[in-house]
C-alpha cells in the first residue's frame, strides 16, 4: 500500500501546486496544455492497446463490462459524487461548481485506468516493489498541476479514487497471485489502453462517452483470459 500512498499525495501536492498557479496561466496556455496531455494520454492509450495477444478477449471483455457498468450506473455514481463535492465546495473554487465535479471525474479516470495502475500495484502486492507506483506518481504529480489549474480543487480529489483503486488491486493480487499470470495482465492492460483512448477523445471534448460504464471491462477481461482455451 506504500507505493499507493505516495501517488496519491504526489497528486494532493501537484493540486496544491495547480491552484497557486492557477491565476498564473492564461486561458489560451491552459487549453493547449490540455490538449497537448490528451494527445499524449491517446498515444499511452494506443500502446497498451497494441500488447494485446488476443483481441478477442479484449473485445469480449468491453462487451460485458459495457453492460455491467450500465447496470450499475457507475458514471452516474462518479458524477453524483462530483455534484456532491460541487455543492459543498463551490464556494472555496472559483472556477465553478461544475468544473469542480468535471475534475474529479476526469482526474480520477485518468490516474486510475491505465497499465502502470493496474500492474504497478500488482507488485506492490505480489512482491512489495514500489518502483513502478513511485514512477506513476511523479507523472501524476506532474499532471495534477496542469489538471488542477484548468479544472480546480476536483482534481486533488481524485486522490481518494486512487487510494480506493489501487490499493484494492494490492489487496486482491495478494489473494489471487496464482491467477495473475503474463497472459492475463497483457489482456487487462489492454483493456484500459483502449479505455485510455477514451480518456482521450473526452478530454479533446470530441465525443461525450459514458467511460466510466466501461470500467468493469478490465476485470472482465482478465477473468474471459483466463478461462480462455489456449
Amino acid at each position: 500500500m506504500k507505493g499507493t500512498i505516495v501517488n496519491a499525495a504526489a497528486v494532493i501536492i501537484g493540486s496544491g501546486l495547480g491552484l497557486a498557479l492557477k491565476r498564473g496561466i492564461p486561458e489560451k496556455y491552459q487549453n493547449t496544455i490540455m490538449h497537448g496531455m490528451a494527445l499524449a494520454v491517446g498515444v499511452i492509450g494506443l500502446q497498451m492497446a497494441f500488447k494485446t495477444q488476443n483481441m478477442l478477449v479484449v473485445i469480449l471483455g468491453l462487451a460485458a463490462g459495457a453492460i455491467i457498468g450500465e447496470a450499475l450506473n457507475i458514471d452516474g455514481f462518479l458524477n453524483k459524487i462530483g455534484a456532491w463535492l460541487s455543492t459543498r465546495l463551490s464556494s472555496q473554487d472559483q472556477a465553478g461548481p461544475s468544473n469542480i465535479g468535471h475534475g474529479f471525474v476526469t482526474a480520477s479516470l485518468v490516474y486510475c485506468i491505465g497499465a502502470m495502475a493496474v500492474v504497478g500495484s500488482i507488485q506492490d502486492g505480489l512482491t512489495g516493489d514500489t518502483s513502478t507506483l513511485y514512477a506513476k506518481s511523479l507523472l501524476d504529480g506532474i499532471t495534477s498541476v496542469v489538471f488542477t489549474s484548468s479544472m480546480g480543487i476536483g482534481v486533488a480529489f481524485s486522490s481518494v479514487s486512487i487510494l480506493v483503486y489501487q490499493g484494492l488491486i494490492t489487496l486482491l493480487a495478494g489473494f489471487f497471485s496464482t491467477v495473475l499470470s503474463d497472459s492475463v495482465i497483457k489482456e487487462l492492460t489492454a483493456t484500459g489502453g483502449i479505455l485510455i483512448v477514451g480518456v482521450s477523445i473526452l478530454m479533446l471534448e470530441v465525443k461525450k462517452i459514458r467511460l466510466a460504464n466501461l470500467l468493469p471491462a478490465i476485470p472482465a477481461a482478465a477473468i474471459i483470459a483466463y478461462f480462455w482455451p489456449m
